[in-house]
């Protein structure tokens, strides 16, 4: 086999590595895919790091042990994610994007693939170290957000359904309520789903009161499952509306009121901003 020069192996263990996010490799991997001792992939794995480093692409990082090797993490630093946050937070201000009713349009950005995984990335990048072993969601305008933030942790997504379908076989079923008007919902999960034990983090794309988040908290405790966190892309603050759930760490908060003539003051978290 021809010798693979060092550009070549660094371009193919890049996209190796990035497409396959918090995924472990091992260095024996490397070695047998170019033909090539250790000593020279640790040399290539560290060159890649630094380049890493040095743009804000995300980290490298080397896993020891008997099942060590090195995986890609798409941090995303703090000051890219809040001018990126910032430039969004414009785009979502504009009155048109009001609706009848005072209802903030955001499905363009939730079908945008690019915006979305940024978005995603910067939400998963607080919770790495918490490992979790899910991500969390219940549908529909949701999946898309969660999806992202599920492939920046490199876990799986788990949806919850609105009303159960059979082909999931049996399912744990609850009520909640969701709304500061006190209307009853119900939320479905396939046994099969999850495991006790496991850990998981909730994701939704809006939220008013916190009344789905604290449902789907209520089905994790159902499945014996340690919820690591709670992530939303857009958070409506109001002071007449009951927070039913306050530990929610969002990308964009909603402050007052929405009206078609002055649209919605919206701006980045305050955990972006610190």
């Amino acid at each position: 086999m021809e010798k693979i020069k060092r550009n070549v192996r660094v371009a193919a263990m890049a996209k190796l590595l990035t497409e396959s996010p918090n995924h472990i490799f091992t260095l024996s991997q490397f070695c047998t895919l170019f033909d090539t001792a250790k000593s020279t992939i640790s040399e290539d794995i560290d060159l890649l790091r630094s380049v890493f480093e040095d743009f804000g692409l995300g980290q490298i990082e080397t896993v020891t042990g008997a099942a060590g090797g090195v995986k890609f993490l798409p941090v995303v630093p703090m000051d890219k994610a809040l001018s990126f946050v910032k430039e969004t937070c414009v785009d979502l201000s504009d009155p048109g994007r009001v609706l009848p009713g005072n209802f903030l349009y955001i499905q363009d950005i939730l079908s945008q693939p690019d915006k979305l995984e940024t978005l995603g990335a910067i939400m998963a990048t607080p919770y790495f170290n918490e490992n979790p072993d899910f991500v969390l969601t219940v549908e529909t305008k949701g999946i898309p957000f969660a999806l992202m933030v599920a492939k920046a942790l490199g876990v799986p997504l788990v949806i919850a359904r609105r009303n159960h379908k059979s082909f999931e076989g049996s399912v744990v079923t609850i009520n909640y309520i969701s709304g500061a008007g006190g209307e009853m919902k119900t939320m479905s999960l396939a046994k099969r789903a999850v495991k006790a034990g496991q850990r998981a983090l909730i994701i939704d794309d809006f939220t008013k009161d916190g009344g789905t988040v604290r449902g789907m908290m209520e089905l994790m405790r159902e499945f014996d499952v340690t919820c690591v966190g709670v992530g939303v892309m857009v958070q409506r603050r109001r002071s007449d509306t009951p927070q039913f759930c306050n530990d929610i760490r969002s990308l964009f908060v909603v402050e007052g009121e929405i009206d078609e003539k002055n649209g919605a003051t919206v701006t980045p978290a305050e955990w972006l901003t610190k």
